[in-house]
């Protein structure tokens, strides 16, 4: 068996240790090779050790400038340490380079949305939800674009179908709730949901203040 086959199968026993050894063999045997440092990557990225993993990123797209996946790692990287514009530019390389599934857009949508560029975003978010659209947690952030770009209706029905398949979904709840409470007169609807929202999620702040504020202005009418 190859060192970086040994390296996977170790990694996914959750062996870091012998995963290490095994891709540092890899490296070692081929140093030519790109897998095996996108490997190494992957490990200590997955170990929270970003130092140790960048360089071995960076070093495989010096080896292949066609290999999205170490595009990809890397920008999991920037993405965890704020750099959310760099992040954007190697999601968007990655894509590019053939890494096509869901999460891929969903991070470059996210990178894009908190760099500030929501109408940048949206494309790549809608893309994932196309990918994976059973997947919640894309379907609530491309609802949460949607809404901040004022397009309430296709934003609404993301929150309804989150709702439908996950009923306990304060973040749901509340994004509906906040929706009714500005685009549309239907306050009661938007009391519900967002009673719903800290309901479920005691905690959840925002929800019982807007809650609060749209009681106030009912009890002034």
């Amino acid at each position: 068996m190859e060192y970086n086959e040994i390296g996977i199968a170790a990694l996914q026993n959750g062996e870091y240790e012998k995963a290490v050894e095994s891709f540092m063999q890899g490296v070692e045997k081929d140093p030519e090779n790109a897998v095996g440092y996108i490997n190494l990557g992957n490990v200590f990225a997955s170990l929270g050790d970003a130092e140790r993993a960048e360089p071995f990123f960076q070093k495989a797209i010096t080896l292949d400038a066609e290999a999205g996946t170490a595009f990809y790692g890397l920008a999991n990287l920037y993405y965890n340490k704020d750099r959310f514009e760099e992040a954007a530019k190697l999601y968007e390389k990655a894509v590019r380079k053939g890494v096509e599934e869901a999460d891929a857009y969903f991070m470059l949508g996210k990178s894009l949305e908190r760099s500030s560029n929501e109408k940048l975003a949206l494309p790549y978010l809608q893309r994932a939800t196309e990918l994976a659209p059973e997947d919640l947690e894309i379907r609530l952030s491309y609802g949460i674009v949607l809404a901040n770009l004022e397009l309430f209706k296709e934003a609404g029905n993301e929150f309804r179908f989150i709702i439908e398949q996950d009923e306990a979904s304060a973040d749901a709840h509340y994004n509906l709730g906040f929706l009714y409470a500005v685009s549309t007169e239907e306050k009661q609807d938007a009391l519900n949901h967002l009673e719903k929202a800290f309901t479920i999620d005691p905690e959840h702040v925002q929800a019982r203040y807007i809650y609060d504020m749209i009681k106030l202005g009912e009890e002034g009418k």
